[in-house]
Formats: C-alpha cells, structure tokens, sequence
C-alpha cells in the first residue's frame, strides 16, 4: 500500500500549502532513496509516517508534525554535521515559498531540528516527532539488528573499533536517560523492549 502519497497529500493540504507539492514530494522521495542511505531510507521514512498514523490524536498541529516527519532526514550527507540544520532549513524555505504562514513553516523547522537529540524534546508536537524517530529502538531483535546493520553500512568508511566505541557512546546516551520515550504511548509500548535492545548491543 502507497503510505507516501495520501500521507503528503493530506499534510501539504493540512498546512495551507498552495498546490499539489508533486515537484516536492518527488524531490524527497529522490532523496530517501539516495544510494549512501541504508537505515535513513524511504523504509525509515515510512516506518515513520505508520507510527504517525497511530498517534495522530497526539498532535497538536499534526500537519506540521507530519510535514517534519517528511523532512527530518531529507538531507542526509554522511559525513556532514548540520542535516538536520539544512533539512529544517529548506522544510521552512519551501513552505514559504508554497504560502505556508511563517508561524506554521517556523514550527515544522524547529520540530526538525529536534530530531538532532541533543536535548529533551519539549511540547506535545516534539516529544510525539522524538519518540516517532526514536521508535526503531524499541522495535522487536530483528528489526532493531537489522537497523544497527544499516547504520554500519551508512559509516563503512569508519574503522571498526572506531565505530563500535561512538556507536556505544550514543546508545548509552539513550540507555542513560530516566526515559527514552517522553509520550505515554510510546513509554508504555516501547521503553522496555528499547532497554533490552540497548543493553544487550552495549554490553
């Protein structure tokens, strides 16, 4: 079943967009299936927008939450350290330029931005995009190994040992916080498998 097109189609309506946004859509369905991707791929893009599907009552501006959604992993060089900068930054360019109101287009930057991690989400619409993104470490041992595969084929270039040791320090950093997921939802379905998968990798 097509998840991509309703999902885009309802978001850009959502939001105010003018037009269908079909030169858009495809742009970023070029970009999910860049070839450097193996786990930030249209797979993790609609691994995404299913969850979203679930929990859409969370939202409070799920058209902004959603379109985030769309762009949170749109820029995905691997050795870059501001995707997620230039991501939110052509999310809120190309919804000005649609006719978004700058309150509606500012917010879906910030959200994307939160996907970086480095704080703990806050408001409804954050928290429910982290835990969204975050969702994958709390996914049953296959597919949690599997994405750990993919992350390890996105950062080849990095010598084993290297890897293995910044690898653990960013799960730890996950393990390390009194709760991984900051909805109820997804604390009450996901937090203890999510555990389980991160001690078990880190040792």
């Amino acid at each position: 079943m097509d998840l991509f097109t309703p999902s885009w189609q309802r978001a850009w309506t959502g939001i105010g967009a003018v037009g269908e946004g079909a030169a858009l859509f495809a742009q970023l369905m070029v970009a999910y299936a860049e070839p450097q991707r193996h786990y930030h791929t249209q797979q993790h893009l609609g691994e995404c927008l299913s969850a979203f599907d679930g929990a859409r009552a969370l939202a409070e501006h799920p058209d902004e939450v959603e379109l985030a959604l769309w762009f949170h992993d749109a820029i995905y060089d691997i050795k870059g350290h501001d995707n997620e900068q230039r991501s939110a930054d052509w999310a809120r360019d190309a919804l000005l330029a649609a006719g978004v109101p700058g309150e509606s287009a500012q917010h879906v930057h910030d959200l994307v931005m939160a996907t970086r991690h480095t704080a703990v989400p806050v408001g409804r619409d954050e928290q429910l995009l982290v835990d969204i993104d975050l969702s994958i470490l709390g996914a049953e041992r296959a597919r949690f190994d599997e994405y750990e595969q993919q992350i390890r084929q996105e950062y080849a270039y990095v010598p084993g040992f290297l890897f293995r040791r910044k690898r653990r320090e960013i799960l730890k950093g996950f393990l390390d916080r009194p709760a991984i997921y900051s909805t109820p939802q997804f604390h009450d379905v996901l937090e203890a498998r999510a555990r389980d998968n991160l001690r078990r990798v880190t040792g």
